[in-house]
This record gives structure tokens, sequence and C-alpha cells, in this order.
């Protein structure tokens, strides 16, 4: 499952990306807010890949490794997934190589996702979860007219934040 932008092409990760996997899910700038264990070596971003591609396999989860037009390795990933029962909603998750922030590229990977996930798996609502500290990733949330939700926790992780971002009435159903 591909998607293109102006800019930017996402796509599905396989065996071929285990080092930009690496590379970006191993970066202590990409973790800084991220409350994970962090791949050391090649075989654990292997390992990751293919959970991430057994988990698509089983639709649990939706997953892109984004690139820009012109080069072929990755610079940071995007995916819906922790889907409700009912297949209506889904979170969305994030992250980009230091290097290329504040250059609109996940903000143009982020549209192409929430389009998708409206239009193509017809939900109705993305939540987005941050660290109430990572100022780049509130700030994208709210230029998608992403909605904080006041009181609502992420139990287990104090210093996270819960945004919300519902279909329009006027979309596709």
């Amino acid at each position: 499952m591909k998607l293109e932008t102006s800019r930017l092409i996402l796509k599905g990760i396989n065996e071929n990306n285990t080092e930009d996997i690496l590379k970006i899910r191993g970066n202590p700038e990409v973790n800084k807010f991220v409350k994970r264990v962090s791949p050391k070596t090649n075989y654990d971003a292997l390992q990751f890949i293919l959970t991430i591609k057994q988990r698509t396999q089983n639709n649990q989860t939706v997953y892109w490794g984004i690139s820009l037009k012109d080069q072929s390795h990755l610079i940071g990933t995007i995916c819906l997934w922790n889907f409700s029962e009912d297949r209506k909603k889904a979170e969305v998750g994030y992250e980009l190589l230091p290097e290329y922030h504040r250059q609109g590229i996940m903000s143009e990977a982020l549209n192409a996702v929430v389009e998708y996930g409206f239009n193509e798996l017809l939900l109705q609502e993305i939540v987005a979860i941050t660290n109430t500290f990572n100022e780049n990733s509130k700030g994208l949330l709210v230029k998608h007219h992403f909605v904080l939700q006041e009181g609502k926790k992420d139990e287990g992780f104090p210093d996270n934040i819960i945004f919300s971002l519902k279909r329009l009435s006027g979309d596709r159903p």
C-alpha cells in the first residue's frame, strides 16, 4: 500500500529497510519523548519489521516508511494502529529523523494518512497521543486540526496528552 504526496513516498516496510529502521527507532532524539525499548542492532530492527509485517497482514496496523521521492532510504515512519473493535477509530503514530524536522515533511505525511484513514478506511476518528513536552508534535497536531482531549489520560504514561480528529459530517461516509 503506497501513498504519494508532492515530495514523499509512503510505502510498506520490509527486511531491506533494516538499517533505516535501526537509524530511525534507535535515534536518541527521536526517542526523547517515547517510552519504548529501542533497537540496538540490525537484528532488533529486523525483529521489529517482522512484527510490523505480521500486524499488517492481520489488519492490526497500517504502517508506512517515509522517503523523499528522490531517495530510496527511509527518513521516518507513520502508522495507523490501535483500532477500535468496530474499526471506526484508530491511533496515528509517527517519527522522523531530526535532520528532517521543521521542513513540513511530517505535515505532508500526516495529511496523506489522515485522508487515507477517513476516505479509504472510513474511520470516524483518529487519535494521537504525544508527550506534553513535545512541542513539535503538539504543533503538528494543532496545525492539522486535532483537538486536545482535556482530562483524558494515557494510562501509565502521565506525561502524555491525547488529541483527537473527528471526520467532518460533510466528508464521504
